[in-house]
């Protein structure tokens, strides 16, 4: 079974006629670090499972780069505001390694959920999983401190630490790279 379809199964288990239509619309890639799957100001098409790799979504605000969000294996990213309300965004998504993704088409994904009710509710759990997480960031960036944020990090993903370049990290905290270095000297 492919990594994507170990993914789905977190979620919920579909019947074996979905899970081969799913697999027959999804793509495998292997692509450079640098690379942009996702480009500002121009509709969102795909979604990207990551199976081995790492993405940062972001966006320009007064002339720099503010990342927010980082993605890692086992993680989707996607333009969500572009990819299901089928308009420009302003975020770009780019890899951060040599990357596996699984590409999954925005138009034969819709076709599927009318065919098939149980992918239909994957995704419904997939979408309100992203909002938990959404809603989970938020508060994050506007109730926990600078520290609790990287000590959250921390705990949940302590790998990007050591594969992230600490200004990403510092923006994805929301924190300059000075106080995030105060912060680890403190840790």
């Amino acid at each position: 079974m492919n990594p994507f379809l170990q993914y789905i199964n977190n979620f919920t288990t579909l019947s074996a006629e979905s899970q081969n239509a799913l697999s027959a619309i999804v793509a495998q890639l292997e692509l450079p670090k640098g690379e942009t799957l996702i480009r500002q100001d121009v509709i969102c098409e795909h979604a990207y499972f990551i199976e081995k790799g790492l993405a940062r979504t972001y966006y320009y605000k007064d002339g720099r780069a503010v990342t927010d969000w980082l993605g890692a294996e086992g993680d989707v990213v996607v333009s969500i505001v572009s990819f299901l309300m089928r308009q420009p965004d302003r975020r770009n998504v780019e890899l951060l390694e040599n990357s596996i993704v699984w590409k999954i088409p925005f138009y034969e994904l819709e076709i599927l959920y009318a065919k098939h009710h149980d992918i239909e509710r994957l995704g419904r759990l997939l979408m309100s999983h992203g909002l938990v997480m959404l809603q989970q960031r938020f508060d994050d960036l506007h109730f926990a401190t600078a520290s609790e944020r990287y000590q959250k990090l921390l705990k949940t993903k302590p790998s990007l630490l050591q594969r992230v370049p600490l200004g990403m990290i510092a923006s994805y905290l929301g924190i300059t790279q000075e106080t995030l270095s105060r912060i680890r000297a403190q840790a």
